[in-house]
């Protein structure tokens, strides 16, 4: 494995199982992105970003499609509105990676950066991809907050900062400081999520209302 990049190669072969998935749903559905998802960074680079969020991993019809994270399913659709909101970005969110909407003083980027079947990767491949995220956090050298979203995130998260995930503890709305870093866990904006009343709009902007007041 290559350790010094920030985002895995496109036919990045690390994790068999992720690999032959995507390589079958390059045959299926030829015209999507179909690859490890690159990290998405401020319109204004590297030195702008102060906030991290951190999702589970593409989803199949969303970044797996559009090669942007959270973008083409329900989950982007409560993530951007709720950055909007708070001025991590501008523009608007059209659900596809030709619109106009840009981030501010933010990037995004997932635990495991391919797409896993069920939306649901195992251990090792958890494993595999965290040293680009360690790498990530390593290239913005102003960050000062990081979002998890969902239990998976948070834990890898703290792993990569060399942190113990029993000394911190994922719960929804959480802030943790860990590596030099504030960690604001939160429940994932997955559709399952909202239509369970696991999650509410409120209680995600809560989240992200914690972190815009942290880093002024």
């Amino acid at each position: 494995m290559e350790t010094d990049l920030n985002d895995p190669h496109r036919d990045c072969d690390i994790c068999p199982r992720l690999k032959a998935f995507i390589d079958a749903q390059r045959v299926k559905e030829p015209s999507w992105h179909n690859a490890p998802v690159d990290t998405w960074v401020s319109n204004k680079g590297d030195e702008d970003v102060k906030l991290l969020i951190i999702g589970l991993a593409p989803g199949l019809r969303g970044a797996n499609q559009t090669g942007r994270p959270f973008t083409g399913d329900w989950a982007g659709d409560l993530l951007y509105s709720t950055l909007l909101k708070f001025d991590f970005a501008s523009g608007v969110y059209e659900a596809n990676p030709d619109d106009t909407l840009k981030l501010n003083q933010s990037a995004i980027t997932n635990a495991v950066r391919c797409v896993p079947p069920e939306n649901k990767p195992i251990g090792a491949e958890i494993n595999n991809c965290r040293p680009f995220l360690i790498n990530t956090f390593k290239r913005f050298t102003n960050l000062k907050a990081l979002v998890t979203l969902g239990k998976i995130s948070h834990d890898s998260t703290v792993r990569a900062l060399g942190g113990k995930v029993s000394a911190t503890p994922f719960g929804h709305n959480v802030k943790h400081d860990v590596g030099g870093y504030m960690i604001f866990s939160s429940y994932h904006c997955s559709r399952y999520n909202t239509n369970t009343g696991r999650l509410t709009e409120t209680m995600f902007e809560d989240v992200f209302e914690n972190v815009r007041n942290s880093i002024n």
